[in-house]
């Protein structure tokens, strides 16, 4: 920082009790999402995390299809309510609104404040009429068609470091042409099952989502050389007015479902790299966090306390330069 500078407002968070509900015994431990905010404010580190309100039928309605969304609000067809391979209940039915309402909040926050997070997933395998993955409604998408409802944005970047491609943002955007999706993954997903040999099958580019597989077996060395190859090059094409950054931590070596040998300090560098580059370029960012099963759920919680860190990093180091980013 340099001399006599103010000290930086605290950096945004939301999260809410109600992103919680009783799922039983099940891969996706909801209750990442409170520890993830507990260990923050654990951290010392400048955050203020505030709670959203649930997202909008209205917000909604602008990416899902009404049958989709009456399904989630009531549980029937049981089937459609239950794509995304949770069981419904009405206290999903609430989460899910307000995790979404939380995307919502830190896309608007990162815009005024350059930089936000959502204690919660971006959900990205959600399609307009579906759900896949542990995803009800794509809150990313959600977040971006209401900031551009507000006239807030014209184009828009989607940076998805998932283990799994975002195949359902894809779909979404392939009738938005204003926004873009760099998707630099390690296990395709298509049709509700993920696979892992990318370098057999991988996900087609199409003209504004860009696949980027990252072979098996790759360390923290060549997934980031990667990044660094790729990033740059997305945010010119894409020339965004926001970027949403989807932080994956299943990437992480030790969870069940990743064929990468990434550390902890791996996923951590990576998510600096994604930070500092917005804050070069000046490009506002919103993170929000996204999977994780390794059945220890505090190594998942300290690669999600990692992506916060970066983040708190590369803003301070922003400033120590001179520049706040904004």
């Amino acid at each position: 920082m340099t001399a006599g500078a103010a000290a930086p407002p605290p950096i945004r968070l939301f999260h809410s009790p109600r992103y919680f509900a009783d799922i039983g015994e099940h891969v996706m431990p909801m209750r990442k999402f409170a520890l993830v905010r507990e260990a923050i404010e654990r951290s010392g580190l400048c955050a203020r995390v505030e709670e959203p309100g649930p997202v909008s039928d209205e917000d909604l309605l602008r990416v899902h299809t009404p049958g989709y969304v009456q399904a989630i609000a009531t549980g029937e067809p049981r089937a459609l309510a239950e794509s995304q391979k949770f069981p419904w209940s009405p206290a999903l039915a609430e989460a899910v609104r307000h995790t979404n309402g939380g995307c919502v909040a830190a896309a608007l926050a990162a815009l005024d404040d350059g930089i936000a997070g959502n204690l919660a997933s971006g959900f990205h395998h959600a399609h307009a009429d579906h759900g896949e993955g542990f995803c009800t409604f794509n809150g990313l998408v959600v977040a971006l068609e209401r900031a551009r409802a507000e006239g807030r944005v014209r184009r828009a970047l989607v940076v998805d470091m998932d283990l799994h491609y975002g195949n359902g943002t894809a779909s979404l955007l392939a009738s938005r042409p204003w926004a873009f999706q760099l998707a630099i993954y390690g296990s395709w997903y298509k049709q509700n099952r993920a696979y892992r040999d990318v370098e057999g099958e991988r996900a087609p580019d199409t003209g504004n989502s860009w696949s980027v597989p990252v072979p098996n077996g790759s360390g923290g060395a060549a997934y980031l050389e990667i990044l660094e190859r790729q990033l740059g090059p997305a945010i010119d094409r894409a020339a965004p007015d926001l970027i949403l950054y989807q932080a994956g931590a299943d990437p992480y070596r030790e969870d069940p479902y990743s064929p990468l040998d990434l550390t902890h300090d791996d996923l951590r560098a990576r998510d600096e790299i994604v930070f500092r580059t917005a804050i070069e370029r000046r490009v506002p960012i919103a993170w929000v966090l996204a999977g994780g099963y390794t059945p220890d759920v505090s190594r998942v919680v300290e690669v999600h306390l990692g992506t916060f860190v970066a983040a708190a990093r590369a803003r301070e180091a922003a400033r120590a330069a001179g520049d706040p980013g904004r």
